[in-house]
């Protein structure tokens, strides 16, 4: 079922973690990524359509911001007993399939997910360097099956996210009119699911 972001609010601060890394089970915590200018915090899956359509520009976003300060890390949080395809090791499968250089976590208690009010896989959260909320919403306007929105505009993908990234290096304000991301809806444990949802 397609979900949409439920759009926490800008300025919130970025939630605590320390999360096993599902390619080694070494534990990454936010205190890890401090010397960033900023951290992208994502929520995928193994599975998911929306997830897969968009693995080649977040490889690519990660190569092309590796060097500018910028801190890519993402997290699975789906409740693998109902979704086995989700667990550890088909993640780090296909995060390697994926030439994801970034960690990818596991959070199986599903408690970051909640405080990130994350809905749906992909999920986008963006923290600037005091690590409060610049950014949440959708990677950009295309979808599977299809590209940017408004063929033969010059749109890019990634494009949205990208203009996000690029206004905290250069210090600007990042457009607080942000389009929700959608994609498969987090699969929460029975009797888990947050109160947003």
């Amino acid at each position: 079922m397609a979900v949409s972001s439920t759009m926490l609010p800008l300025g919130t601060h970025a939630p605590g973690f320390a999360l096993p890394s599902v390619a080694d089970g070494q534990i990454v915590s936010l205190a890890d990524f401090a010397e960033q200018k900023a951290l992208l915090v994502m929520f995928l899956c193994a599975h998911c359509p929306y997830v897969v359509h968009v693995q080649p520009e977040l490889a690519r976003l990660a190569r092309d911001y590796a060097d500018k300060g910028v801190a890519l890390v993402a997290i699975t949080a789906n409740d693998v007993a109902q979704y086995p395809q989700d667990a550890p090791a088909p993640t780090a499968a296909a995060a390697r399939a994926a030439g994801f250089k970034f960690p990818f976590l596991y959070d199986e208690t599903q408690a970051v997910a909640r405080a990130c009010s994350a809905a749906c896989t992909p999920d986008f959260f963006l923290f600037d360097a005091a690590r409060r909320l610049v950014y949440r919403g959708q990677l950009d306007s295309s979808r599977p099956g299809r590209g940017p929105d408004r063929p033969g505009s010059g749109a890019l993908y990634g494009a949205d996210l990208r203009a996000a990234l690029d206004a905290v290096l250069a210090g600007r304000e990042v457009n607080p009119e942000q389009k929700p991301s959608i994609g498969c809806n987090i699969k929460w444990k029975p009797g888990q699911e947050p109160m947003y949802f």
